[in-house]
């Protein structure tokens, strides 16, 4: 049996390596992603004062530390009692659509995108962000620049620091959008409106109306049968701040829509031995190994996913563009909601749907007379010693659950974080994948492998992010070997 390695992979965050084992014929045996770093987050946050969980966990991630800021605050809600007044909910939601735009542009362009506008079996070095401005043209590359810029800064602005955002408190935010900045946020929104419909035409033109991309798009190469999760408002539209977590079949029918304090009566977290990274099922179908279809726990939670689990758009211009994706693709209506779509390249497609919600939503909330209100913390009640806090981070579901004693000084911490969810759908993607592609008689092509890393790189992975304690040890295992490359010893531990 022979090995090919892909290590690193590229155009993610964070670390990771695909082993692809092929038979005596040269078809793909097996394949494995797996994930070599351990970051530790959850142990090393045991013992530090809750109250600080804002701050320490935006350092997971240099990429989405807004998103670990707003599920810690969302938290901190919970553990001290203290549901946030109204405006503060507002302004937390104003920032992280500002997050969002700036998340989505970033992977359109630097990262998924390429493979398309560049194309996937392009030289390496031309498939990045300058690739892109140079098929793409000068102008769009500052269109991209200019809205990362402009977002960035309502993030600083709103949230206190650029990067690593401070002003989430249990209860509320620390401090007031002013008039001033309001009338500057809104006419940021209305140029990311502008920006994100430019981005669709984009798609459209690039990929939509490409018959090798669209075929490839739609192939049974990149297509899943599994289950999705997502958050939805009370009307079951698609939300990235608050709601409920709601999760549908592979025929869209409604497994279960629980709050996110219950996620642990649903979601379980398996362990493997050949990577650090865990692989989370739902409970009440129960773990059947890397397979599709409705008897296995697997499931995604992905731009694609929301979409998959809405019944809607909550913004015009998104819920237009949310028909038309579902129309395009071949979806039907039943019971008054469209049915999953499966191909699973269709991310790309889902994410700039959303790159179109996130820019009206900030604009709605920019001109909700309540966003520059100073009414904006609750004060914190007696410490309730639980509390979980749960957002949709742009790779998925974000789960945040705290526990402490009376003091305030947490006994446990657990993270589910987006790319955790949908690491058993990546697997598969990558299998699959290669299975598909690499077959018996074929010689092996840098374009090929590039094809099969298409395959994780839709998720948008940020496996920095995602990798924290198995089961609450650190297993390690040191082979002693003799000049020769023999092994003469091992001590484990763990």
């Amino acid at each position: 049996m022979s090995r090919i390695s892909i290590d690193p992979i590229t155009r993610l965050e964070g670390h990771g390596k695909i082993d692809i084992f092929l038979n005596e014929e040269g078809d793909v045996a097996n394949a494995y992603f797996q994930v070599p770093e351990l970051r530790g987050f959850e142990q090393f946050c045991v013992g530090r004062l809750a109250e600080d969980m804002p701050v320490i966990t935006n350092r997971i991630c240099g990429v989405c530390p807004e998103a670990h800021h707003m599920a810690a605050s969302k938290a901190l809600d919970a553990l001290f009692n203290a549901d946030p007044p109204a405006a503060a909910k507002k302004v937390r939601e104003l920032m992280y659509m500002a997050f969002f735009v700036t998340d989505h542009t970033t992977h359109f362009y630097a990262l998924g995108g390429p493979d398309f506008i560049i194309g996937p079996d392009a030289p390496p070095g031309e498939r990045n962000i300058l690739g892109v401005i140079r098929k793409v043209g000068l102008d769009v590359g500052r269109q991209v620049i200019d809205c990362r810029s402009r977002n960035h800064h309502v993030i600083k602005t709103v949230g206190g620091r650029g990067i690593h955002p401070v002003a989430g408190l249990p209860g509320g935010w620390s401090r007031p959008v002013t008039a001033t900045e309001r009338d500057e946020i809104v006419g940021i929104a209305k140029q990311n409106i502008e920006f994100a419909r430019f981005t669709l035409k984009i798609f459209d033109d690039i990929v939509l109306k490409n018959r090798v991309y669209l075929d490839m798009v739609t192939s049974d190469t990149y297509s899943h049968h599994t289950y999705y999760m997502g958050l939805v408002d009370g009307q079951n539209r698609a939300n990235f701040y608050d709601g409920h977590v709601r999760v549908v079949g592979p025929d869209g029918t409604e497994l279960v829509t629980y709050h996110p304090r219950d996620y642990a009566s649903h979601i379980a977290e398996r362990v493997e031995p050949w990577t650090y990274l865990k692989y989370p099922y739902l409970k009440a179908v129960g773990w059947k190994g890397f397979v599709d279809g409705p008897d296995s726990g697997v499931y995604a939670a992905s731009p694609l996913s929301r979409l998959n689990v809405a019944d809607a758009m909550a913004t015009l211009l998104a819920q237009e563009e949310f028909e038309r994706f579902y129309e395009t693709l071949g979806s039907r209506r039943v019971n008054g909601r469209y049915q999953p779509v499966h191909f699973r390249l269709a991310t790309h497609w889902a994410r700039l749907v959303e790159l179109l919600y996130a820019s009206e939503r900030m604009l709605e909330l920019a001109q909700d007379p309540e966003i520059t209100s100073p009414d904006l913390r609750t004060r914190p009640g007696a410490i309730t010693g639980v509390g979980v806090g749960c957002v949709e981070a742009p790779r998925g579901t974000l789960t945040h659950h705290y526990e402490a004693d009376e003091r305030g000084v947490l006994t446990r911490v657990n993270m589910i974080v987006g790319t955790t969810n949908n690491y058993a759908a990546m697997t598969m993607s990558v299998k699959k994948a290669a299975e598909r592609i690499i077959t018996r008689g074929k010689v092996v092509e840098e374009g090929m492998l590039n094809r099969i890393e298409m395959a994780f790189r839709l998720y948008d992975p940020c496996l920095s992010c995602a990798t924290h304690a198995a089961v609450g040890r650190m297993p390690l295992r040191v082979n002693i070997r003799d000049v020769s490359g023999e092994i003469v010893r091992t001590v484990s531990r763990g």
